[in-house]
């Protein structure tokens, strides 16, 4: 099955402005034509942290049009029916997320905060490329899946929606 359609990813993380945006950048730039990257946030904290901004530039990733945005945009009517929700955070993966139009399927890929850290220049600095390393390691691993791969995750993921539709008669699985 190949297709010429475009998935959506949606990043979440807390504040939405540091991990979240620096995995819009590096999927934006590296699944291009394949993926179409968002980020936000449950309690977005406004701006976009300026070391996210200053490491995309480093590994040559776009840094122009961030913004620290809230979840609630890609939550309501009209916005993007996103295909897949990564949280990148502890935190925003522990949080009631609001109901996702389409029911796309999610993970947890949480990284270790890079803003949080507290030290010099030089400590944030090397928190950011961690930070930024992991995400483009598990972006890769992602953008390593064969199309038809992610076509049958998600036509799975519809069958078990009709499946569970109103008037089932099967009961839910205890297996683990």
């Amino acid at each position: 099955m190949t297709t010429d359609r475009v998935y959506n990813v949606l990043f979440l993380c807390t504040g939405n402005s540091a991990r979240s945006i620096l995995a819009e950048s590096i999927l934006q730039t590296e699944g291009k034509g394949r993926f179409k990257a968002y980020s936000a946030g449950s309690q977005p904290k406004g701006e976009v942290n300026p070391h996210a901004l200053k490491e995309l530039a480093a590994q040559g990733y776009p840094t122009t049009g961030f913004r620290s945005k809230s979840w609630d945009e890609f939550a309501g009517p009209g916005a993007p029916e996103m295909d897949f929700i990564f949280t990148v955070c502890d935190s925003a993966h522990g949080e009631a997320c609001p109901v996702w139009i389409g029911h796309p399927m999610t993970a947890h890929w949480g990284v270790e905060d890079p803003a949080a850290v507290e030290g010099s220049e030089v400590d944030k600095g090397r928190a950011f490329v961690q930070a930024a390393g992991f995400l483009k390691n598990r972006i890769s691993a992602f953008l390593s899946q064969p199309l038809s791969s992610i076509d049958k995750l998600a036509l799975q993921s519809h069958l078990h929606q009709i499946g569970a539709m109103e008037g089932t008669t099967a009961k839910p699985s205890k297996a683990g």
